[in-house]
């Protein structure tokens, strides 16, 4: 490590530092862990932050979703595989990892611990990250990458305790650098998790001049007998979803794809909106941390679905015990006006959009019926709630 480069980091440690909230500190000797944890912010330096016991280095749940970014050089078609992101190679991959690791295909990997497993996901934003450097939006791309990770993890009805973040660039901007770290700090407040430590690393010749690549790590927990698993869903139990912010930060691939052949520049107006097409798509995605924790401690819920990559179609069955599928109801709730847009601009088929986007809902609810009155009964709750669907016997995801 170069003496510009320490210097260079030093001040973004300073920066984070100063933006952080005062529990975000190291722990009171009171709760302090019984493992070495090591300074926040490492630049270019691989060390791990936790030492366990070689006999405890094992998983009942590994988690594990492609996510991929690279473009096709074709001119036609607007599908996402036309886009350059094939989700069935995706799958694959994931089937063969099966056989190496076969308890993978949760939200989140758990690990036991005590009565408690600790429950730990990871992932970026994809080239959401894209329309960031075109628009300048730095200051929220940080939300989208604790959300997806904790978003992930409290599935298992976990609560989020730290979070470990991963910025890599070609030359550290140290104001750049900053507003995007500011956002993670805004995440993780958001979410009531620590923001534990991350690395930067800066790697001239790897990346285009400006641009850099976010990964994020969080980890939570929840007691054994607490856990969320789908495994007690029957069919009639309800599917409540939970309104998305937006595109969030999936499926961003054919969203340029659209916007290219759309004419259209990030600049103009939203169709149907009173937003700019920059300030829609870049909305951060929504954290449902709190309420989904606050639904949970209700009572009721059976299953959780994190709508990412692969839309209503991939992810609803991923809860769901064998033999089971689902009815979704179309219209039980507003589709936000950037989904129309891309729909009409790429002309792109019901199908493709229902396995490639949120279209809305960024959160499935497996919940039994009593559940879900009180759910949707509750008119002071501060969250809004829609109806979206059923179980039924028959797996796979209908709409009607």
């Amino acid at each position: 490590m170069t003496r510009n480069l320490a210097a260079a980091n030093a001040e973004l440690s300073r920066r984070v530092a100063a933006s952080s909230r005062p529990n975000f500190d190291k722990p009171t000797a009171a709760t302090q862990p019984h493992f070495a944890i090591r300074p926040y912010r490492f630049f270019s330096q691989r060390h791990p932050l936790l030492s366990l016991s070689p006999q405890r280095r094992h998983s009942i749940s590994y988690s594990r979703v492609l996510s991929t970014s690279k473009d096709s050089d074709g001119s036609a078609g607007l599908t996402y595989k036309d886009a350059g992101v094939d989700i069935d190679a995706g799958s694959e991959l994931v089937r063969r990892i099966a056989k190496m690791a076969p308890e993978i295909g949760g939200f989140g990997g758990l690990y036991p611990l005590g009565d408690s497993y600790l429950v730990a996901g990871t992932d970026g934003v994809g080239t959401k990250l894209k329309l960031a450097f075109e628009t300048g939006i730095h200051e929220t791309i940080g939300i989208d990458l604790v959300a997806m990770s904790v978003n992930d993890i409290v599935t298992s009805g976990a609560k989020p305790l730290f979070f470990l973040d991963y910025f890599a660039t070609s030359h550290l901007d140290v104001d750049l650098a900053e507003k995007v770290i500011k956002g993670i700090v805004d995440g993780c407040q958001q979410s009531d998790c620590t923001l534990l430590g991350g690395e930067t690393a800066e790697m001239p010749d790897f990346y285009a001049k400006g641009e850099y690549d976010l990964s994020g790590f969080a980890v939570g927990i929840v007691k054994k007998d607490s856990v969320i698993d789908g495994k007690n869903i029957v069919a009639g139990d309800v599917l409540i979803g939970l309104p998305s912010s937006g595109v969030h930060s999936n499926g961003f691939s054919l969203v340029r794809r659209v916007l290219a052949r759309s004419g259209l520049s990030l600049k103009d107006q939203l169709p149907g909106a009173a937003v700019t097409l920059g300030e829609a798509l870049m909305a951060p995605t929504i954290i449902y941390v709190k309420q989904v924790l606050d639904l949970i401690s209700k009572g009721g819920v059976k299953g959780i679905a994190h709508i990412t990559g692969g839309g209503f179609t991939d992810n609803i069955p991923r809860v769901l015990p064998k033999g089971f599928g689902a009815v979704i109801n179309k219209g039980s709730w507003e589709m936000p006006a950037v989904f129309k847009w891309i729909q009409q601009a790429g002309k792109i088929e019901d199908d493709e959009m229902r396995r490639t986007f949120n279209m809305g809902i960024g959160m499935v609810l497996v919940v039994s019926q009593e559940a879900s009155h009180r759910i949707l009964d509750d008119t002071n709750g501060a969250y809004p709630t829609y109806c979206i669907g059923e179980v039924v016997v028959g797996e796979g995801v209908r709409y009607q």
